[in-house]
């Protein structure tokens, strides 16, 4: 690791980064984000991975996603979040290593690439945390209320949410934690429909 980093202010430049990103488009919403970081920063210290990756990564995976949200680019958002975050941690003496793993994390979060990284498995699976927790779903639940979806089309939305992120957890330790949640959120869906 490079000792020359300040990672502490990294750390916080890039909550301040995504904290401004989420007051200018309102997604996602503040609970969300600092449960998704402090579940990884947990995790991250039980397997011994780097936490200011982890940090990092769990601030920037999803700066871009509001933005994407209002210009109807929502599957976008991993591309223009990873771009910005390259544009950020170019102005840090963060070595290349250090870098590319940051940069795994935030486009590894949905799976789509595979993790290079124990620290980009963390983030993906932290990130889970904020819709596979009953209190978190039920968070998402109304954000998307408050975009204007009916109630059928945020359960519709919310339950592909819930599944999607079911099947991108890979952490044991995770799963035996959310299996639970997942069950009851499972079964009050299937009892709406």
């Amino acid at each position: 690791m490079n000792n020359d980093v300040n990672w502490k202010e990294i750390i916080k430049k890039a909550e301040e980064l995504a904290l401004a990103e989420i007051e200018k488009y309102g997604t996602p919403i503040k609970p969300h984000f600092y449960f998704s970081n402090k579940k990884g920063v947990e995790l991250a210290k039980k397997l011994g991975a780097n936490e200011n990756i982890v940090e990092i990564g769990t601030r920037l995976m999803d700066i871009k996603i509001g933005e994407a949200i209002i210009q109807n680019k929502l599957k976008n958002h991993v591309k223009m979040s990873s771009d910005e975050a390259k544009i950020f941690l170019s102005q840090f003496k963060i070595n290349s290593e250090e870098f590319d793993k940051i940069i795994n994390c935030i486009e590894g979060h949905h799976k789509d690439i595979d993790w290079e990284c124990i620290e980009a498995e963390i983030c993906a699976n932290a990130d889970c945390y904020r819709f596979l927790i009953l209190k978190n779903w039920i968070a998402y639940m109304h954000l998307l209320g408050k975009r204007g979806l009916s109630f059928e089309e945020s359960i519709k939305i919310a339950g592909e949410k819930l599944e999607e992120k079911w099947n991108i957890l890979s952490l044991d330790i995770c799963k035996k934690e959310l299996e639970p949640h997942y069950k009851i959120i499972k079964e009050m869906i299937l009892n709406k429909k």
